[in-house]
């Protein structure tokens, strides 16, 4: 079941990087840095993949993946640098964000500083919409961006590896994708349950 939604978005993502290369990649991270959810996880992999097969190089692949990231963050940055605030704190619960998530985010960056985008940088789902509470929060710009570029080179090198590695091993991980796809279906929509249910219980 859940093969069947994915794997034409996967084909899509394989048919562009192969037919745009590295400009590929640079467009389609762009547009997963923008808020946009077109997941890394797929498109890193799939270079990696064919980085296996000998048509990318790897070093080539993870720069143009972590170039795209911080290309397609700066709207968002600036975004939320340019008002993004009190939007925010009149329309945040539309989008499952309440007041008090805007004070753990102050207190965060208050104690880690800058780093604190590094490390999102290189969390799942997470990193995709980082960039516009950054510009909210009002993160350093240069810091902001070089951080964004170290953190999101390191999660391209990471997913072009796991790519390299599923290329390797094709099959089984084709056979078990499949075997367990309703499983993963059930954990998902279990912990988006839980998710919903836990932020907005009562404090």
């Amino acid at each position: 079941m859940l093969h069947q939604l994915i794997d034409p978005l996967l084909q899509i993502v394989k048919d562009t990087i192969a037919s745009w290369g590295y400009t590929g990649i640079v467009l389609m991270m762009a547009i997963e840095s923008a808020n946009i959810p077109l997941p890394s996880e797929a498109i890193m992999p799939t270079a990696g993949l064919l980085v296996q097969q000998g048509k990318l190089n790897f070093h080539l692949a993870a720069l143009a993946g972590a170039f795209g990231c911080l290309l397609g963050s700066l709207p968002s940055y600036f975004l939320g640098l340019w008002g993004g605030r009190p939007f925010l704190e009149k329309y945040g619960k539309y989008f499952l964000l309440r007041h008090k998530d805007l004070e753990i985010a102050d207190r965060w960056v208050d104690k880690h500083g800058d780093i604190a985008f590094f490390v999102c940088r290189m969390l799942p789902v997470v990193r995709t919409f980082i960039s516009f509470p950054a510009g909210v929060l009002k993160a350093h710009f240069a810091m902001f961006s070089l951080f964004t570029f170290i953190g999101s080179l390191i999660w391209c090198y990471f997913l072009a590896w796991v790519g390299i590695k599923f290329g390797e091993n094709l099959e089984t991980f084709i056979s078990i994708w499949h075997k367990f796809d309703v499983a993963i279906v059930a954990v998902l929509g279990a912990g988006f349950i839980y998710y919903l249910v836990h932020h907005f219980k009562k404090d």
